[in-house]
């Protein structure tokens, strides 16, 4: 006697006292379930993308919008801004044992910090930083306003530096110097490699080239086919290597120690190489895949910053009063007026700077409270 058959049905609630399945009723709505429009899949139909993110396993719940990216790029972003530097060339240092260590010479302009970047008026904290000087007859009168209010000279480059929370956020107008970092602190480096300009297939990516006879003619060094007809559908594939502009491309070159800092000569040498040619612009900033600097010297670098600058605060309120007076003297045409020392606001100018001045306060005070 053989075995019967049990009836296939995925759920046994739907056999009936009879012992036979339920007959499940089909909906009738015309929406096809796959199509061009609502999109095709391939995949199994037991595949749950979901099955590993479940918020019951004690997972917390995926969360979107600028304050969860924040929080997600927080252990990737260093805690205090970084500088600008010049790249002045390579040399050598000879180590204890007589080995020949290769190191980058990087030196610092003149590095103040122009703007700070807050979560609540920009959506992340960074710093901005302005390396060199600039002559002002080659800069528009937008940013020579920017520069006035700062009370900076005009800088040749700007850059700014993302930092984890407030607590990276520096005063305007003072000057970072090298011993802002310390001997043998990792630094990621990053700067624009040297362009090479046009450069074709062999030079550019390494091809082998084509034969030198049986048949070749004046096509001894070049790609060949781009696009073959059958295998990729009569079309160019995207990412095909080919001739084009060679180099001037940004280079992060990652956990390099510092052998040496010279305040005096404004220079930073890093162990290694540094991409780029003589006289590129380099950012410097604590590497991201090192612990950070200890909270020490992160303490003593702000203290001798507040030692050499004790009046940052009330310079930049006096450039700020000042900028307001000079834009009312640029609109009533009295520049010259004021350049000479013979001009004095008016009692309606005065009035409009010192709201300025204690509008300025105000949301400084905010800020601090936030």
């Amino acid at each position: 006697m053989s075995i019967p058959r049990l009836p296939v049905v995925r759920c046994w609630r739907q056999l009936s006292s009879s012992g036979l399945p339920k007959l499940a009723t089909r909906s009738l709505s015309t929406t096809p379930s796959l199509s061009v429009k609502y999109g095709w899949s391939t995949q199994s139909k037991h595949f749950r993308p979901t099955r590993f993110n479940q918020v019951t396993a004690g997972l917390p719940a995926p969360t979107t919008g600028p304050a969860a990216a924040l929080k997600r790029k927080a252990q990737s972003t260093p805690i205090r801004a970084g500088v600008l530097a010049i790249k002045k060339g390579m040399t050598a240092f000879m180590g204890r044992t007589g080995a020949r260590i290769p190191c980058t010479v990087l030196q610092l302009d003149r590095v103040q910090t122009l703007l700070n970047k807050t979560r609540k008026d920009h959506g992340y904290w960074a710093v901005q930083v302005g390396l060199g000087a600039r002559d002002p007859s080659n800069i528009t009168a937008p940013m020579l306003g920017y520069y006035e209010a700062k009370g900076v000279a005009p800088k040749e480059i700007l850059a700014e530096f993302r930092v984890r929370d407030e607590k990276g956020l520096l005063p305007i107008g003072v000057e970072l110097k090298p011993d802002w970092f310390y001997i043998g602190q990792r630094v990621d480096v990053r700067s624009n490699s040297r362009g090479q300009g046009f450069a074709g297939g062999m030079k550019r990516h390494g091809f082998a080239g084509q034969e030198a006879s049986h048949g070749n003619s004046k096509n001894h060094r070049t790609i060949g086919s781009a696009g073959p007809s059958q295998g990729s559908g009569s079309r160019v594939l995207p990412g095909k290597k080919m001739p084009g502009r060679m180099g001037n491309e940004r280079v992060t070159v990652q956990n390099l120690p510092i052998l040496m800092i010279d305040n005096d000569l404004g220079i930073v040498v890093v162990k290694g190489a540094v991409a780029g040619p003589k006289g590129a612009i380099v950012k410097i900033q604590d590497a991201v895949k090192k612990p950070p600097p200890p909270q020490e010297f992160v303490d003593k670098t702000l203290k001798t910053l507040e030692e050499r600058f004790p009046d940052a605060d009330a310079r930049l309120q006096a450039a700020r009063g000042k900028h307001l007076e000079l834009k009312a003297a640029r609109r009533e045409k009295r520049l010259n007026e004021i350049l000479t020392g013979n001009w004095e606001p008016t009692e309606e100018q005065a009035k409009m700077v010192e709201q300025a001045l204690a509008m300025d306060e105000a949301n400084e005070e905010q800020q601090v409270r936030a």
